[in-house]
């Protein structure tokens, strides 16, 4: 480098480094520690608002300890011996061999250690496991990428939704500008239970393997396709805590959240009365018969569902393949994007069973009437739930 350009390139230097400060301030002066989810430069593990993460975050401290006590006599009297007894200083080593008495004590000591660790260790991972006398069992289904909730049994009984990432979260992400403290973390639909109540939470999964975690609860359980696993929690405290599928499922990995809203017992019950009514107010007559307008105006608001992959103008994107012209979507027979959205194409297309027969005549109508697709084609409920198997 010449003399001449030196001092161009060190004020340079000089600018960007103030720059990548600034910026660095500044990021870690908008985010703020999210109660009920991840903290700025968290450290240890989530506060606990049920008993059994408040055992597990005191077992994960005492196993600490143990294993740091073990660690510093290990290496304090190996580091003493090398020091002490160096040939240097004209140490001579002593003969063990076959010393009963040591042999006891490397078997006697570890093993004591061991047990001092497996009792609590086991006390804990007993009381996990003990689903049973649930006041509420809701199921949790894994999709890529969402999560259906089912409410089984308990007060709630019948109610059902599917939980997204909220769309303004998603369009922050591709434009590439975080927002807020619950930044990819807010849903549409969150799960809300009672606090005080003994929740047993069953988990599956309709395509590949997820898993449902929220730390402040202290629970993560594998939804697998195929299988039923369960957990439970007992939140001590109402508000909002958040959690994510812990199981890498695919390219949307990052946007499958966990929401769960802990009300009071009167709030609970009228949060279950209310959506009752909402569910009631939107369920629909299978045998109606709708005109294209409304199939149209009720699909543009499903295919919120698809945009996510295919986006809201139909081009679809890299591996993603456009609705905008496809021969599939253009094709007279219905039956083929039908048995599409029903059953899916694996890898890349979940199957969409999970939503009603009106919702997927509705969002495959409006793919054959939207953009270029003018194809004036109908699909009916009973066209879809023809199909079904």
């Amino acid at each position: 480098m010449t003399n001449s350009l030196r001092p161009v390139w060190h004020k340079a230097s000089q600018l960007c480094l103030a720059a990548c400060i600034t910026l660095g301030s500044t990021a870690a002066m908008a985010v703020n520690d999210l109660r009920g989810g991840p903290a700025v430069n968290q450290i240890d593990l989530h506060p606990p608002v049920t008993q059994i993460a408040s055992e597990q975050q005191w077992l994960h401290n005492f196993m600490l300890i143990i294993c740091t006590v073990i660690f510093v006599g290990v290496f304090g009297v190996m580091f003493y011996s090398i020091i002490k007894h160096r040939k240097s200083k004209g140490a001579k080593s002593a003969n063990f061999h076959e010393s009963t008495t040591v042999e006891i004590i490397w078997t006697v000591i570890p093993f004591l250690i061991v047990i001092g660790m497996a009792l609590p260790a086991t006390k804990v991972v007993v009381a996990m496991k003990d689903t049973s006398a649930a006041d509420l069992t809701i199921k949790a289904t894994g999709y890529q990428w969402k999560w259906g909730y089912d409410y089984l049994k308990g007060e709630g009984e019948g109610i059902g939704f599917l939980s997204t990432l909220d769309a303004t979260q998603r369009e922050a992400s591709d434009a590439g500008k975080p927002v807020g403290d619950d930044y990819l973390l807010k849903v549409d639909n969150p799960l809300v239970v009672p606090v005080d109540k003994k929740i047993r939470i069953i988990t599956t999964a309709n395509d590949v393997i997820h898993a449902f975690m929220v730390p402040a609860f202290g629970i993560k359980q594998d939804a697998i396709p195929g299988f039923v696993r369960d957990t439970w929690f007992r939140a001590t405290l109402t508000g909002d805590f958040y959690g994510q599928c812990a199981e890498l499922c695919g390219k949307e990995h990052a946007y499958m959240p966990i929401h769960v809203k802990v009300l009071s017992a009167a709030d609970y019950t009228a949060w279950t009365e209310a959506k009752k009514k909402e569910l009631a107010a939107k369920a629909d007559d299978p045998n109606k018969v709708w005109t294209l307008p409304d199939l149209m105006a009720r699909g543009e608001k499903v295919y919120a569902n698809c945009a996510a992959c295919h986006q809201a103008n139909g081009k679809g994107a890299g591996p993603i393949k456009a609705l905008d012209g496809s021969p599939i979507v253009l094709d007279a027979d219905i039956t083929k994007e039908i048995n599409v959205v029903l059953n899916g194409i694996p890898p890349g297309m979940p199957s969409w069973k999970q939503l009603s027969d009106t919702e997927i005549a509705a969002v495959i109508t409006y793919t054959k009437n939207s953009w270029s697709n003018k194809t004036g084609q109908l699909v009916q409920p009973k066209d879809v739930a023809a199909l079904r198997k």
